[in-house]
C-alpha cells in the first residue's frame, strides 16, 4: 500500500484556460466590479439560497443553512478536514488536489486502488483493506473523499458500487465527502447514470462541487459544499465554517455576484454547460481513439474533460525512447497537457498519464471559440493539428520514428 502521494516535482505548464467566458457572466462580473466588501465567511444569505436551489435542482430539497460557499473546492476541503479530523483516504488515482489539504494540516494520507472498471471510487475490498492497514500504522481515518464523475479518469463509478463503498466508510465511523463538480458533464447524460452517495446515505455524506467545472470559467474560484440535515451535519458545518473564517481568503465581492448568477441556471448558462459537455465528450472520444489504436490501455471516458491512458503495454518501446516513468511520459506528451499519474497519487514508475481536451482547443480565445461553436469539432484546424501531433508523438515514441 501507498500510504502518501509523493510531492511531484518541477511543476509542468499550467493547464489549459478551457472555454471562452461566457459573455453574459462577464457583463455580470463587470457590473460588480466596483464592489469592494468581500462575501461574508461561508456565503451571504442571498447566495447560499442560490446555491440551494443549484443542489435542489439535482437531488433533495437543501435548506441554505445548510451550505457554505468559498473561494473554490480547495479552500472548503481543507476547511472540511479541519473539521472532521484523522487521516484521509482517497482512491488511486484522484484529483491532485485532494490530498494537499491534508497534508498542509498534517493528516496521513491513504491511497485506495480504483476498480478496472471506474476510476472516482475506491475498490470496497481494497478501501477496507487501507482502512486496517492505516490502523495497523497507527492513524485513525476520518473521512473518504470520492468522485460520481471522476478526474483523472473520466469515468462515472456504477451507483452499486458507490452504495458499497460508502456503506463500508459509514461502518468504520467515517465521514464521506462526494465531489459532485463535474456531475453536469455528461458526454451522453442517457447512456450514463450519476446518483450522489447523499441520496444513499443522506445522514453521513458531504457533497462538494467546484464551480468552475462548469458555470464559471477556470479562474474564478467558487465552491459550494452542502451538509447533511441534523445535529451531526450542522455540527460539522459549524467547525468548517470556523476553520474557513479563520484562513481569512473571503470570497471577492465580484465573484460572488457572478455566481449567483450562475447558481440560477439562465438560459445562456444552460446552454453554455450543455454545450461544454457535448464538446468535451466529442474530443474525449477522439482522445480515447488515438490513444488506444496507438496501444494504450484507457477506461473509456463518460464525462468531464480528461481521461487516464496506461501505456504499460508498450513499456519495452517507450524505454528504449527513454520514457521510464509517469513523469518522464508527462514531459513527452507535454504539448497535449499531460500530467503523470505521480500527480495522482499513482505509482511514479507506471506509464500512466491524463491527458484534457482543453489542449486541443487552441491558443487563444478566438479559436476556442470557433471549436466551439463548430458543427464538427473535429473538423477545425485547432482539434485536427493536435489530434494528428498526437498520433505522430505517439507513433515515434513507439516505433522509434
Amino acid at each position: 500500500m501507498q500510504r502518501t502521494a509523493p510531492d511531484p516535482r518541477p511543476e509542468p505548464a499550467p493547464e489549459p484556460p478551457g472555454l471562452p467566458v461566457l459573455p453574459e457572466l462577464a457583463d455580470r462580473l463587470a457590473a460588480a466590479a466596483g464592489r469592494a466588501e468581500p462575501e461574508p465567511p461561508g456565503g451571504s444569505g442571498e447566495l447560499r439560497t442560490a446555491a440551494a436551489g443549484y443542489a435542489e435542482r439535482r437531488g433533495p430539497a437543501a435548506d441554505p443553512d445548510r451550505l457554505l460557499v468559498g473561494p473554490g473546492a480547495p479552500a472548503l476541503l481543507l476547511a472540511l478536514y479541519a473539521a472532521v479530523g484523522g487521516a484521509v483516504v482517497l482512491p488511486r488515482p484522484c484529483a491532485a488536489w485532494y490530498a494537499p489539504p491534508a497534508r498542509l494540516l498534517g493528516r496521513a494520507v491513504h491511497l485506495a486502488p480504483v476498480p478496472a472498471e471506474s476510476g472516482g471510487a475506491p475498490d470496497p475490498f481494497a478501501f477496507l483493506e487501507t482502512v486496517r492497514r492505516a490502523r495497523m500504522e497507527g492513524a485513525e481515518p476520518g473521512v473518504l473523499v470520492l468522485s460520481v464523475a471522476d478526474d483523472p479518469t473520466g469515468t462515472c463509478p456504477p451507483p452499486e458500487l458507490l452504495h458499497e463503498v460508502c456503506e463500508a466508510a459509514v461502518g468504520e465511523g467515517m465521514w464521506v465527502v462526494s465531489d459532485e463538480t463535474r456531475r453536469d458533464l455528461l458526454h451522453d447524460p442517457h447512456d450514463t447514470v450519476v446518483v450522489s452517495p447523499a441520496e444513499m446515505l443522506p445522514a453521513d455524506v458531504v457533497v462538494l462541487t467546484d464551480l468552475r467545472a462548469t458555470l464559471l470559467p477556470a479562474s474564478w474560484p467558487v465552491g459550494v459544499v452542502r451538509f447533511p440535515a441534523g445535529e451531526r451535519g450542522a455540527a460539522l458545518r459549524a467547525v468548517a465554517l470556523g476553520a474557513l473564517t479563520a484562513a481569512s481568503t473571503p470570497l471577492p465581492g465580484p465573484f460572488a455576484d457572478a455566481a449567483g448568477y450562475a447558481l440560477g441556471e439562465p438560459a445562456a448558462v444552460r446552454a453554455r454547460t450543455a454545450a461544454a459537455a457535448r464538446l468535451h465528450g466529442t474530443l474525449a472520444a477522439a482522445l480515447y481513439r488515438t490513444l488506444t489504436a496507438a496501444g494504450a490501455l484507457c477506461r473509456p471516458p463518460h464525462s468531464g474533460s480528461h481521461l487516464y491512458a496506461d501505456l504499460e503495454p508498450l513499456r519495452r518501446h517507450l524505454s528504449a525512447a527513454g520514457v521510464t516513468g509517469a513523469a518522464a511520459l508527462e514531459r513527452e506528451l507535454a504539448p497535449w497537457a499531460a500530467r503523470g499519474g505521480h500527480r495522482f497519487g499513482d505509482d511514479p514508475g507506471a506509464l500512466r498519464v491524463r491527458l484534457s481536451t482543453d489542449a486541443l482547443l487552441g491558443p487563444d480565445a478566438d479559436a476556442r471559440r470557433s471549436v466551439l461553436d463548430a458543427p464538427d469539432p473535429l473538423r477545425t484546424a485547432p482539434v485536427a493539428e493536435a489530434l494528428t501531433g498526437l498520433d505522430r508523438a505517439l507513433t515515434a515514441l513507439t516505433t522509434g520514428g
